[in-house]
């Protein structure tokens, strides 16, 4: 249990503290940020980053089992969730780049009650090299029609964002998003 408890503590001390807002909300849309320096390799990161899978929550998943999410990092990739026979497409890759040195990956999708809305998201992940390890950066931006008020979603988004946001750097740096 000593271990255990170790470990965790490990893995919070090897993680700044996110830098986590929602930068901007109207009617029309909101964006979401955040940013935190981890001490993993660039490389490492940006694997992280492209396991998607593996350290979403799978309670912000339709089916509630993150194992039934998939996700290819490539132009045109699915981030997708099958079971029992039904499915859902919760984004598209449009974009995995590298340029000096930063990894870019940008996915388009109307994430969880924001589908229904036809809303437009576009969720962006960037990876820094650092000379302490790497900076992770996530931003969702969310347009649509004004009348539906998605002002209203910026905060419950953002809640569940950085939930996923703080798994994804603890996964980073143990192997583990717990």
């Amino acid at each position: 249990m000593r271990l255990v408890i170790a470990t965790a503590l490990t893995a919070l001390l090897l993680v700044q503290p996110a830098n986590a807002e929602v930068q901007s909300s109207s009617p029309g849309g909101f964006v979401i940020h955040a940013e935190s320096e981890v001490d993993a390799s660039p490389e490492d990161a940006w694997r992280a980053v492209t396991r998607l899978n593996r350290w979403w929550n799978g309670s912000h998943a339709y089916s509630g089992d993150a194992r039934n999410l998939s996700f290819e990092p490539r132009a045109g990739g699915c981030w997708c969730e099958r079971w029992d026979g039904q499915s859902v497409e919760h984004g598209r890759v449009v974009l995995v780049m590298e340029h000096e040195g930063v990894r870019t990956l940008r996915i388009a999708g109307a994430l969880g009650p924001l589908q229904e809305l036809a809303a437009n998201g576009v969720l962006t992940f960037t990876v820094a090299p650092l000379a302490s390890g790497a900076k992770i950066e996530m931003t969702y931006r969310v347009s649509g029609d004004t009348g539906v008020g998605l002002e209203g979603f910026a905060s419950p988004v953002n809640q569940v964002l950085m939930e996923q946001f703080g798994r994804l750097n603890r996964y980073t740096v143990s192997g583990s998003p717990d």
